[in-house]
């Protein structure tokens, strides 16, 4: 694949953006002035700031290249992603969750495990949290690289370390005041910067219409342009997935699971000025996340569609005979942006990332800092000492990054990589939460057992399956063979058998005592929220009409 000549002026707006979020991060220092403005913006966020960062902190890698990579490997099924698999949880995360999470002042979700069970428990999920986020960080730091290295033309190593240098700079000197505030401006150029590619696609290809009719050519590997009604015989469809695994694995499971306990997106909501604000935080910015396919899902769509001419010389890139899917999305900026508009659309691919892997370092640092280093190795740190440990933590981190990059680059989906993480983590940390959150009478023990247990059998069940120790039919309970279907299935046995070993040990062991656990639990919480609003500004009238807006694409898609 020849590199993409890039103009004068796809150079200068490249570097303008570059030069502006380290400028944003230098100006934004000033105003950082103890350890809560560095891990929680000082908690002055509206919930249209917090909403527009939540969903920012999302768009990464994963959002970009990964889902139109996997729309081009799997079809119309990888909308379930955002509309069964994120809408639901989000609304669960801003109606319920939020008020536990936010009125009791923790500054992150391993800090709501510490008072709802014990200081094991945290630090638990507090170390499998922070390898999980570089886990994911490095895949951002790799995402960035395919594009430099393979379509401008740049040194991988330098690609990697040019993306590394500046988010360790921005995100270290402001923290997540500086995260969140470029992560708002990365969320309109990834906007108009990329919806382009839709658009001249469809141009060239003629109408949607023609799309879907090019991609039913692909018969023979089932329905990639519908979302449920195939989904009864995994055979019909391009997933090779059962309705039960999107319903329990993606729907319940890795949605809940991500959305609800992953700090990545929680934090932006624990950054918002008051508790109003942060519940509407994931609720504003649900619309959002449930118009995005239309931005990569469409995208994916156009890839295939252009795969089956042979006349249109589209090709997705081949390393060492395995297809690169997540080569998609930067192949259809080389094919439609002309000269000048080229550097618009890499610095759109170029915020996706650097958002991505900005909200995984702050909430590295975050739970390094806080859950970890003052939690285990200093419990008598300072303010200022935390402070400059979070900054320390944050180019750490970048570096152990860069290191999982390369184990990023050797899978050829980077989102079936990144569900196998999330199986691993977020499956059974759900499990815990929801039981501790609506369960008063969940012990310690049975909290920390479960999850052990948990994770311990997730990651057990992927090492089984990738080392052919057995087949996945035994986890998806099919024949078929679907890296995709596995992750759902593995994430939703690992719930269970945390569930199910939490229930049966907290039976058996020593209980918190009720008035302990008022604020932290439901049924034991006076919860009366926004009561003095009409109900049209409430959180839940919100909550409706997005659940009313998901049901209906949901149909017109079935």
């Amino acid at each position: 694949m020849q590199a993409i000549g890039l103009t004068f002026i796809d150079w200068v707006i490249i570097l303008i953006y570059f030069a502006f979020v380290l400028g944003i991060g230098w100006y934004l220092r000033r105003f950082t002035k103890n350890e809560e403005d560095f891990f929680l913006a000082g908690r002055k966020n509206s919930s249209w700031v917090a909403g527009l960062a939540f969903l920012s902190a999302n768009l990464g890698a994963l959002e970009l290249l990964g889902m139109t990579g996997n729309t081009f490997k799997y079809g119309m099924y990888v909308a379930h992603f955002y509309w069964i698999g994120a809408i639901p949880a989000m609304v669960f995360l801003g109606i319920y969750m939020m008020p536990f999470y936010y009125s009791s002042k923790i500054k992150s979700v391993p800090g709501y495990l510490k008072l709802r069970f014990d200081e094991k428990t945290r630090v638990l999920n507090g170390f499998a949290f922070a390898i999980m986020t570089l886990l994911v960080s490095g895949i951002n730091l790799y995402a960035m690289a395919l594009v430099l290295h393979t379509f401008l033309g740049w040194n991988w190593d330098y690609a990697m370390w040019a993306s590394a240098i500046t988010v360790a700079g921005y995100v270290g000197l402001s923290g997540l005041m500086s995260a969140i505030f470029t992560e708002i401006i990365q969320f309109f150029l990834i906007w108009f910067g990329l919806f382009l590619v839709s658009i001249f696609g469809i141009l060239e290809i003629g109408s949607l219409k023609e799309i879907m009719a090019r991609i039913n050519e692909f018969g023979s590997q089932g329905s990639f342009t519908t979302l449920w009604s195939t989904s009864s015989n995994p055979m019909q469809n391009g997933m090779l997935v059962h309705w039960g695994g999107i319903v329990l694995g993606l729907g319940f499971v890795l949605s809940f699971g991500y959305w609800t306990t992953d700090f990545l997106v929680v934090q932006r909501a624990f950054s918002a000025k008051d508790l109003r604000s942060a519940r509407m935080t994931p609720l504003l910015a649900s619309f959002f996340k449930m118009a995005l396919p239309f931005l990569v899902i469409l995208a994916g769509l156009i890839a295939i569609a252009l795969s089956m001419d042979p006349n249109s010389g589209f090709k997705l890139l081949n390393d060492g005979g395995q297809v690169n899917y997540d080569s998609a999305l930067p192949l259809l900026i080389a094919r439609y942006y002309p000269s000048g508009l080229v550097g618009l659309g890499v610095t759109a691919l170029l915020a996706g990332f650097m958002a991505g892997q900005a909200g995984n370092i702050s909430a590295f640092n975050t739970v390094w800092t806080y859950d970890i280093y003052k939690s285990v190795l200093n419990k008598k740190a300072t303010d200022s000492h935390l402070l400059w440990m979070g900054r320390v933590s944050t180019i750490v981190g970048v570096l152990i990054s860069l290191g999982t990059a390369y184990w990023a680059k050797s899978f050829p989906s980077i989102m079936d990589y990144m569900q196998a993480i999330f199986s691993w983590v977020n499956a059974p940390l759900f499990a815990t939460m929801l039981l501790g959150m609506f369960v008063w009478w969940i012990t310690p023990n049975g909290a920390f057992w479960g999850l052990v247990t948990g994770m311990t059998s997730s990651f057990f069940m992927w090492m089984a399956v990738r080392f052919h120790w057995f087949h996945e039919s035994i986890i998806t309970m099919s024949g078929v063979q679907s890296d995709m279907a596995a992750n759902f299935w593995r994430a939703w046995w690992a719930w269970v058998i945390c569930a199910v070993v939490t229930i049966v040990i907290s039976l058996f062991t020593k209980r918190k005592p009720k008035e302990e656990l008022i604020g932290l639990v439901k049924g034991l919480t006076d919860q009366k929220h926004d009561q003095h609003l009409p109900f049209v500004k409430r959180p839940e009238f919100v909550a409706i009409i997005a659940l009313i807006v998901l049901v209906i694409l949901n149909l017109l898609f079935w």
